[in-house]
């Protein structure tokens, strides 16, 4: 267990600033290598992503074993804002814990998938390998315009099969309450996916549950850097400044609107998405002198 404080710790969304919105993987080798040095020099790094345990694994933990990530790492994974989380080292993936509490009842979970099979598979397919929240996504062969048109018509559609089941739904300014008033679910839209989740679930509390984990393997570094594509993904600066850290937030999607925060928000010259993951990696490998 190091005994002295490392000089940055991350907390990394995981598509647009680390895997291309486009292939849905690491396109960019040198964001793998990156990781792979900052890692082995005792860099703390969470992955904060609404994605699947499974999509981590395959896409992010696979390419950076392969890519020599050496025993010793402080590497966690929160899955599905907070409801899923592991360890990673140079075995891999390690036990999967689960919130239970956070998931849809599973009729409703049949019935949305009902729903994309039978009305919306043109543009999207139901996310199999999620564990506590419901996730339909963009088909790679399909243009983003037609998708955004179709991705609008689904949330509309499965609000009325949420509130059709009792279920408690918000979606934007719509809500439907259940039978004791409250609203334990909500619609969430991005880029590429339709998330609907508990409302216990987002970044800030991922954050938070890695940064207990790293508590456990040492000493926390004060310096953190967030990075991310959508406004959700500033949640993870905010419990780091909350929680007394030096906090900064990198934007790179800024175009969707950078929001005023109590702490600096950081833009990558003139790339976004991935391309800007890798120049902030980049960069802090030759600040830190690892390259």
């Amino acid at each position: 267990m190091p005994t002295t404080p490392p000089p940055l710790g991350l907390m990394l969304d995981v598509d647009g600033p680390i895997a291309s919105p486009e292939t849905r993987t690491i396109a960019i080798p040198e964001i793998t290598a990156d990781l792979v040095s900052l890692a082995a020099a005792g860099i703390p790094i969470a992955f904060i992503t609404g994605r699947s345990e499974h999509f981590i694994t395959n896409e992010v933990v696979a390419p950076l074993v392969a890519g020599g990530l050496p025993k010793g790492v402080r590497m966690f994974g929160v899955c599905e804002k907070g409801a899923v989380w592991f360890t990673i080292d140079d075995q891999g993936r390690g036990d999967v814990s689960v919130d239970t509490t956070v998931g849809l009842p599973a009729p409703v979970v049949a019935a949305l998938k009902e729903l994309v099979e039978r009305d919306f598979s043109d543009a999207m397919f139901f996310d199999e390998t999620k564990l506590a929240m419901v996730s339909v996504e963009q088909r790679t062969d399909v243009a983003s315009a037609f998708y955004a048109q179709r991705q609008s018509e689904f949330e509309a559609a499965a609000f009325e099969v949420m509130a059709a089941h009792g279920v408690g739904v918000r979606h934007g300014e719509r809500e439907s309450a259940d039978s004791t008033g409250a609203v334990p679910f909500r619609i969430d839209t991005t880029i590429i996916s339709t998330d609907i989740e508990s409302v216990r679930l987002d970044k800030n509390h991922a954050a938070e549950r890695a940064l207990n984990f790293f508590a456990e393997s040492g000493p926390l570094p004060r310096l953190w850097r967030s990075v991310g594509d959508s406004r959700g993904d500033y949640l993870m600066a905010d419990h780091l400044h909350e929680a007394g850290f030096d906090a900064a937030h990198v934007d790179v999607r800024p175009s969707d609107g950078v929001l005023e925060r109590p702490y600096p928000v950081i833009e990558i010259d003139d790339v976004i998405h991935d391309e800007a993951g890798a120049r902030f990696l980049a960069y802090w490998v030759d600040k830190l002198g690892i390259r």
